[in-house]
């Protein structure tokens, strides 16, 4: 009979036997016949820890085909090469093909151009940035070897369900892997990085070091690039999904960065009180809330106010979907729209334009007049002033300078907000404001500037004293 434990030793030192139960060596399970302990993932993360880099510097200073490998697809094994100069560690990257490229977090080599890539095998090789796009966090770096580069393989992040289980891999330094295994807890996870925002949540945590490392499946296969802690959110990460890496990957490889298609539009989602005051069915698209002049949208006619109901032959389903179809789109694409205007279903041919949104210069507003009804203080822009704020001189409307607490407005407006329309009519003085109130004293749509984006806002002047809007 196999003993579940070695009998006590006795120790020549003087010291005594051991005083604790040891495990014999004979493979026993100490735990109830026809338990299975989980199986190790030391074997899985040997075998793709190679091609796990850790990334160091001094700090800022028509595509082609996909290039990485595919699920079955494995590359080549780890050669040898002399060390080169190293940096502070500035996180992970991974070897996505045998030419050397190699994919991290854009966050991690923004203003660098060239960093030092260490290798599990003591290689230390110079990783020059080929492109880096901050609106998803993806960036590309190449090394050059003499030797073989070991790669790691490229899988699906679309068919991931929340509880599917992941691995967490990067390296602090270049040798020594940090790992760390989990599951999915959700699904298009929002942080506020931006409109194209829709990080993979995981409980597998982001070691530090391990932004820009890679997120793999229980496979093997990498499914997201570690790219966030989540502040406030103790033992949740998030990683860029690799669908959307693999999006992005052939822009940057072309071309440096990543040219996304523009219409020209601010578009909210419809609330049930915008659907109310502009009499159209609830969830029958996005709403426009402002177009810009001599964009591709301005050109083809859109106007504030229109609902968008198709791109193509696809229904659109909300804002943020809206907004990644068509930044997904190559400039000088033609596209088709189809528009709810007055009861009536209009459609629109539009050659798409470069993104390219302008920078924002806030500055804070000075004192106003109130707006009694309203609990506000509002003051007219002036072109000085909008200068100041980064915006068209020619713009005119009433900037919020201050909010009475508990008003109704106080929950859809905020200092520093631009009212541009009234109920549908354009006020650029408080006696503007006043007469267009008159129209409804009970529902109130305000048209708004907030930075550089304009939205539409509903306020219920209502016995409840609650305000609606949308984002």
């Amino acid at each position: 009979m196999a003993m579940l434990f070695a009998p006590p030793a006795g120790a020549e030192d003087g010291l005594g036997a051991v005083f604790w139960r040891q495990a014999s060596n004979d493979g026993v399970p100490l735990l109830p016949k026809g338990y299975d302990p989980p199986p190790s993932l030391g074997a899985l993360v040997e075998q793709l820890s190679p091609a796990v880099v850790n990334l160091a510097g001094d700090g800022p200073a028509g595509g082609p085909e996909p290039f990485w490998g595919q699920a079955g697809q494995p590359g080549p094994s780890p050669g040898a090469s002399g060390p080169g100069p190293v940096g502070r560690s500035l996180g992970s990257g991974f070897i996505v093909s045998p030419d050397g490229f190699l994919v991290t977090n854009a966050h991690l080599v923004t203003g660098l151009t060239r960093v030092t890539a260490r290798l599990e095998d003591g290689r230390s090789l110079e990783a020059e940035v080929i492109g880096a796009d901050s609106a998803t966090d993806v960036a590309l770096l190449r090394i050059r070897s003499d030797g073989k580069l070991p790669t790691v393989v490229l899988g699906d992040s679309g068919p991931l369900r929340v509880g599917d289980w992941v691995i967490a891999l990067g390296k602090s330094t270049g040798s020594s892997p940090a790992v760390s295994a989990g599951i999915v807890s959700a699904r298009e996870g929002q942080i506020g990085y931006g409109p194209y925002d829709e990080f993979m949540q995981t409980d597998a945590a982001i070691n530090p070091g391990n932004s820009g490392g890679p997120l793999f499946d229980g496979r093997g296969t990498v499914v997201g690039i570690n790219a966030a802690v989540g502040v406030g959110h103790q033992g949740l990460g998030f990683a860029v999904p690799i669908d959307l890496a693999k999006q992005v990957l052939p822009r940057l490889r072309a071309h440096g960065r990543v040219r996304r298609g523009w219409l020209g539009v601010d578009i909210q989602e419809l609330t049930e009180d915008l659907s109310g005051a502009f009499d159209v069915p609830a969830g029958a698209g996005v709403l426009v809330s402002r177009v810009y002049p001599g964009s591709p949208a301005g050109r083809a006619g859109l106007e504030a106010g229109d609902v968008l109901i198709r791109l193509d032959a696809g229904p659109v389903a909300g804002a943020r979907e809206l907004t990644r179809r068509i930044a997904g789109l190559p400039p000088g694409r033609r596209v088709r729209l189809q528009v709810l205007r007055a009861g009536a279903v209009r459609t629109f041919k539009i050659r798409l334009a470069e993104r390219a949104p302008p920078p924002m210069a806030p500055a804070p507003p000075g004192p106003g007049e109130r707006a009694a009804r309203l609990g506000l203080e509002l003051a007219p822009l002036t072109p000085e002033r909008a200068g100041r704020l980064g915006l068209d001189a020619q713009l005119r409307g009433l900037e919020v300078t201050g909010v009475d607490p508990g008003v109704a407005a106080a929950s859809v407006l905020a200092v520093g907000d631009l009212i541009l329309e009234v109920n549908r009519v354009a006020v650029a003085d408080l006696d503007g404001l006043r007469s267009a109130l008159a129209a409804d004293p009970d529902r109130i749509l305000l048209r708004v500037q907030r930075g550089q984006a304009q939205v539409y806002v509903v306020v219920r002047q209502s016995a409840s004293g609650s305000g609606s809007g949308a984002r």
